[in-house]
């Protein structure tokens, strides 16, 4: 520990003497900032604290990007697990796919439900830094606010200006690999499950998690945290109550959801949860009208940045329901096993990245709401290509196509509603905006698995016509594709018309 401690003193004296060397640089560079110079570089912007996390060199860089991806690798690996291997996992337990939907909703719950929280346990006034919150994913984020990408100091990008191109590329390079998660993870799952045993998949996850961990903390910069202020409280400056209400209300609202696919809503625990979730959130949004630093900071739900949560919801809600019934189809009704299932599914690895590297080059160049229209056609078009793929048709038509399609509609939503979301919100909510964008992510992946399953329920008669109740599940997620199409189109107009205003 003292070792520890000593090479985090010396990486600190380190970075507080790159600040001095280049302060006189600093000067000049907020000088050719003034109204009519020529400097108008985003990446020439720059903040005396911002150097405390700069890596030491290249290879600090390349690692800590490594590892950052790596994290979100694992994030959609761990989604896989419990729906390429579900034929086998449900057999095991004597019961139908149906029945083991919580499987999926529950990990996309789990972490997008705390993911909320800890955000604000990665921001620089709170008890924690990045480099001790690398638990979360949302330390990814806040570590990658920090200006690590430079050829000079002098050419470092703060969190709060507007993105350049290189910080724009690595937030697309942690986009592109969560297709490639989920293939990896999928594939891997299913492997053991049929040659060995699938509990041995989950075992190996975590493993894997607790060597990112370790991993992490060598390569996260180190951060120092700014003074708390002392008139706040450990309590307040968490927002405790906050997290109280807040992971309490969506926990009850998704179970309610999620339970009701299996039981139907005429048993009275669902709906009285559900209402209950409601006022909880009624609740929560009260307190954070009342907190010092709230998890949901009042800036977020409006301008911009609230029409990017808008897409984002709906888009990845369909995406949770094309990927489970994307196998469930394959599996159950043609008779497919989840290895070659995934098999079939590998190319959206390749067209993911390709997406993800697009998005790269067009940030900045186009407007924000014009990607996520395109990613919200995405969305659904897979899906609608889903809800209408016959059985027992060739792979190379609707499948083949859902697979190439659906990646960008991740690839192009994710990244860029990072982006957004990092320049819309202060410094010091950096944290809360990462873990926000993947709560939104994992929370409406499993709301809508719960909004499918509830269709499925009842127009499929509780599993008595699989394939009806399949296709209606389906035909729910084109919905809520269609409604995230309608939410990037009204976001297309709203920037239009601000951007003619702007002109005149």
């Amino acid at each position: 520990m003292a070792t520890s401690a000593s090479s985090i003193e010396e990486r600190t004296n380190m970075s507080h003497d790159l600040v001095e060397s280049t302060s006189s640089d600093t000067v000049a560079v907020k000088d050719s900032m003034t109204p009519g110079s020529q400097t108008d570089d985003p990446e020439a912007k720059i903040d005396h604290h911002a150097f405390a996390g700069l890596p030491q060199n290249r290879f600090h860089e390349a690692a800590f990007v490594f590892v950052v991806c790596c994290a979100q690798l694992m994030t959609q690996a761990g989604l896989s697990l419990s729906i390429a291997p579900l034929q086998i996992i449900s057999d095991s337990f004597n019961t139908t796919p149906k029945d083991l939907s919580w499987a999926s909703a529950g990990y996309s719950l789990t972490v997008g439900t705390f993911i909320f929280v800890s955000g604000r346990l990665g921001d620089e006034d709170s008890l924690y830094g990045p480099i001790r919150d690398f638990s979360t994913v949302a330390v990814h984020f806040k570590a990658l606010d920090r200006p690590y990408c430079y050829r000079t100091p002098l050419q470092s990008l703060e969190g709060h200006t507007p993105p350049g191109r290189r910080k724009g590329m690595v937030f697309c390079l942690f986009g592109a690999v969560a297709p490639g998660g989920f293939t990896l993870g999928a594939t891997f799952s299913s492997l053991l499950a049929e040659r060995v045993w699938w509990p041995w998949g989950y075992w190996i996850f975590g493993i894997a998690c607790f060597i990112f961990a370790l991993l992490g903390y060598f390569s996260i910069p180190y951060v120092p945290q700014q003074k708390p202020r002392e008139d706040l409280s450990v309590f307040q400056r968490l927002d405790t109550y906050g997290a109280i209400t807040g992971v309490s209300g969506l926990i009850l609202i998704n179970f309610a959801w999620n339970q009701a696919s299996l039981v139907g809503w005429g048993v009275p625990y669902t709906y009285v949860m559900l209402i209950v979730g409601i006022l909880i959130m009624a609740l929560f949004l009260f307190v954070e009208s009342k907190a010092a630093y709230p998890l949901l900071p009042r800036s977020v739900l409006v301008g911009e940045a609230g029409w990017v949560l808008g897409c984002i919801a709906a888009g990845w809600s369909s995406f949770g329901v094309v990927v489970f019934y994307y196998y469930n189809i394959l599996e159950e009704l043609e008779g497919n096993s989840g290895l070659l299932v995934t098999a079939k599914w590998a190319g959206a690895s390749l067209s993911g990245a390709c997406a993800a590297v697009i998005t790269g080059l067009l940030l900045g160049r186009i407007s924000a709401s014009i990607i996520m229209f395109v990613a919200m056609l995405a969305f659904s078009a897979g899906q609608a290509l889903l809800a209408s793929m016959p059985i027992g048709q060739v792979y190379w038509a609707n499948a083949f196509v859902i697979m190439l399609i659906t990646p960008w509609g991740m690839d192009m939503s994710f990244p860029s509603g990072i982006v957004i979301l990092s320049n819309a919100m202060p410094q010091q909510d950096q944290g809360v905006a990462g873990s926000l964008v993947n709560t939104v992510v994992n929370y409406s992946i499993s709301m809508g698995l719960g909004f499918a399953g509830v269709v499925e329920y009842y127009v499929g008669n509780d599993g008595e016509n699989v394939l009806v109740g399949y296709r209606a599940a389906s035909y729910m997620g084109v919905g809520l594709a269609g409604l995230g199409t309608i939410i990037a189109t009204c976001f297309m107009l709203v920037t239009w018309r601000d951007s003619r205003k702007a002109s005149s």
